[in-house]
Parts: C-alpha cells; structure tokens; sequence
C-alpha cells in the first residue's frame, strides 16, 4: 500500500509537471491581460503618460462618431451576410450530401478552401478582380449589365458589398462543412417516411431538415456573429484601412488604430473592447434564447 501511494503522489506531481509550462503561458498571455484591462479601462494610457480619469473613456467613446460609424458597420455586415452565408451553406451541404453523387470530396474540398487559404492571397486575387479595368467590370460591360466601371474599392456603397462578398466567399464552406456533419447524423429513415407520406423535398427541408439542424445552425449563428463583431482583415487589407473615408471601418480596425496609430491610447481602446464583448454576448444571449425557445417547441 505504500509503494501504490508512493506511485499515486509520483504520477501526481508528474501530472502537475506536464501542465505548468501551459498553465503559466496562459496565465501570462491570456490571464494577466483580461486582469490588467480592468486597471487600463479607468485610465488615459499613452505609453509613459498613466492617467486616471475614471469613465472618462466611455464618456469619449459616446461622443466618438467613427466608432459609433465602426460599430454601425459591423451590424451592417452581421444583418446582411450572415443570413446569406449561412443560407449558402446549408443549401451547399443539402446538395452535397444527398443531391450530388459524383465527385463529392472533390466539391467539399473546392468550397472550402477558401477558408484555410491566406488572407494575402485572397485580398490580392480581390483587389486584382475588382480593379477599376479588372476582370469583373469588363465581364460586366461586356455582358451590357453596367455602362461604366464599378468603384469596388473607392465608393463607399460598393466597398461595403465587396467586404461582403470577401466574407461570404472565404466563410461559407467553413459552416458547410458543420451543416453536412449535422445531415449526416439525421437518420436516413426520416426522409424515407416522409417521401412515403408524399413530402416533397422543399416540405422536408422545411420540416425535418432545419429543425433537426437548429442546434447547429444556432452555433454557426453565434460563432459568425462574433466573428463579424471581430471582423478586421478584410476591411484592413481590401480596402486599406477602413476606406474609403471610414465606410468600412470596423469596431475591431478601430480599436486596433486607436491602440497602436493614432493615439496610442491603450485605455481607450479596452474601453471600446469591452463595449464590443458586451455586444458580442447581447446578441449570443438573444439568438440562443430565440432558437432555444424554437427548438423546443
């Protein structure tokens, strides 16, 4: 009994062993920031100059009209691309798990990929497509669907559909690649019984594919909503910064210029990162709660 407690404490402090170099590494890069936030949050931080000035930094965030335009932009590109993103991909997971027999791993592979594909390469091959003289326009004008170039990248309107596009582009396979591994748990048998009571395929996507599918369509909801609150590499490399004149500048480009740009405020910036966090959980509490309630029913 004592060599088999002597062991036990052995495989203990080796256990402890193992996880100390993780624990540590959290604690310095994940633990301490969140810790110090609350202290910079309450203060006017440029690099030697500390100051308290205890809200004053949410006080200058109600009256900072780029982070309420950032902030606005964020909520466009939540209500108008994830729907589409999210309807994209379960039509694409549909069909490729039961409309299209041949060459299915292929597809999967090719509708995906964009999402494990460099953020250099995809602004390149955007800013290269949507040029002033690049490929879309004149397949546009040649097609007579336009009579003069589209600004892609220098009209406001344009450079926020073209942020759009770029996300649902580069994130519309990642969530099908979730809504195929839901499809593929649902049993085979309940299509079977619905095609013997005369369902068609609209009523069975309606009726037992979606409903059956809310737990995970309520998590791509939620991870792409916070991720759109997150966005910052499509604004800051497609369109340099936010362009043209902040009308893609989001929450999370805003903050980072704040922090380490323009004013090297890193106060301020926290401020405005929690507001975004705070947001961010608002609209997680409220889709879970909608869906929850319309899954059980």
């Amino acid at each position: 009994m004592a060599q088999r407690g002597t062991y036990q404490r052995y495989l203990n402090r080796f256990g402890w062993f193992c996880v100390t170099p993780a624990m540590v590494l959290f604690s310095l890069f994940m633990l301490y920031p969140i810790v110090s936030s609350l202290y910079y949050v309450t203060r006017r931080w440029k690099g030697m100059s500390n100051t308290f000035i205890g809200l004053g930094n949410f006080v200058r965030m109600a009256h900072d009209q780029v982070f309420q335009g950032a902030l606005a932009n964020n909520f466009i590109f939540m209500v108008i691309q994830i729907p589409i993103m999210i309807f994209l991909a379960l039509m694409l997971a549909v069909l490729l798990n039961q409309g299209i027999r041949r060459f299915r791993g292929p597809l999967r592979l090719a509708i995906f990929l964009p999402a494990v594909t460099s953020l250099v390469v995809v602004s390149v091959l955007f800013r290269v497509l949507l040029q002033q003289n690049g490929m879309l326009n004149n397949v546009l004008l040649d097609a007579h669907l336009i009579t003069t170039p589209i600004g892609w990248l220098n009209d406001a309107f344009w450079a926020k559909v073209t942020i759009i596009l770029a996300m649902t582009w580069r994130w519309t396979g990642y969530n099908m690649v979730f809504f195929l591994v839901g499809l593929q748990s649902i049993d085979t048998e309940i299509y079977e019984a619905a095609e013997v009571d005369g369902a068609s395929k609209f009523r069975q996507l309606f009726s037992i594919t979606i409903p059956l599918l809310m737990p995970v369509i309520l998590f791509s909801l939620v991870t792409s909503t916070s991720g759109t609150m997150q966005l910052f590499d499509e604004p800051n490399i497609l369109t340099w910064q936010g362009g043209p004149a902040n009308a893609t500048m989001t929450a999370a480009l805003y903050i980072y210029r704040q922090a380490f740009f323009v004013n090297a405020d890193f106060g301020y910036a926290t401020a405005m990162s929690y507001v975004v966090v705070l947001i961010s959980g608002i609209f997680a509490i409220v889709q879970m709660r909608l869906l929850g309630e319309r899954k059980a029913k």
